[in-house]
């Protein structure tokens, strides 16, 4: 595991114009190099709404790395303060996900997000924003394409085919698993355009999404679970 260090915080109540502007001055920080050492544990990004989306719920867990046994959940809620727009859902989503990596015992080695990375119209989708403002090693894992063209993807677990926004080679789209919608891969920081599907590859069991992924969204779309498990975790 990583050592925690300060999280870098920018003002999240701005307008949609401002937020973009934040955007396009953070995506410059964003490296598309791999970056990392040996990965011991990772982590899994996902967050749901309650009450209407009135409650932001972030979960964030932990997992043995390449075992995937869980090792640290945390659920973190806060009051949704930012509108939904597309493109701009880091604003609305990233609080509580930091208020979850503040409570983490220690920071993972890398990050998978339910989101994008650099497949957004400004390079920073919530998986690049995430890891400009930790610092960590982050992949996005989208469930549907938000820009860019491809060509089809084959029908075999593991195919994969380029995610171009013009000429710029912005991720890739896999197919995790034979006869399942495929995942848009991208990365978010300190990975390669290479190494991200591969990771994920990696952290696929039977199913269609990664499992650090999966196991985020269950703490994060089930209330009365998520506030069990928070509460055996003594968190």
């Amino acid at each position: 595991m990583t050592q925690k260090h300060e999280i870098l915080i920018h003002p999240w109540m701005v307008d949609p114009a401002e937020a973009r502007r934040i955007q396009v001055r953070l995506c410059t920080a964003v490296s598309l190099m791999d970056d990392f050492g040996v990965l011991r544990q990772v982590a899994g990004v996902d967050v749901g709404f309650e009450e209407g989306g009135a409650i932001t719920r972030a979960a964030v867990v932990v997992l043995q790395w390449p075992s995937l046994v869980l090792v640290e959940q945390i659920l973190a809620r806060r009051p949704t303060q930012f509108p939904y727009v597309p493109g701009l859902l880091s604003f609305r989503e990233l609080p509580a996900v930091l208020d979850a990596f503040e409570r983490l015992s220690r920071y993972p080695d890398l990050v998978f997000c339910d989101g994008q990375g650099v497949a957004h119209p400004r390079g920073l989708g919530i998986a690049a924003h995430l890891g400009v403002l930790t610092g960590l090693p982050c992949i996005g894992v989208g469930k549907s394409r938000l820009v860019g063209t491809h060509a089809e993807v084959a029908n075999e677990r593991g195919a994969s085919t380029p995610l171009y926004l013009g000429d710029a080679r912005i991720g890739c789209v896999l197919r995790s698993r034979k006869g399942v919608r495929p995942l848009f891969i991208s990365p978010g920081h300190r990975v390669s355009q290479e190494t991200a599907p591969r990771l994920v590859m990696q952290a696929l069991t039977r199913f269609r999404l990664p499992e650090p992924i999966r196991a985020a969204h269950r703490l994060a779309s089930a209330p009365a679970i998520a506030r069990a498990a928070a509460r055996m975790s003594g968190r």
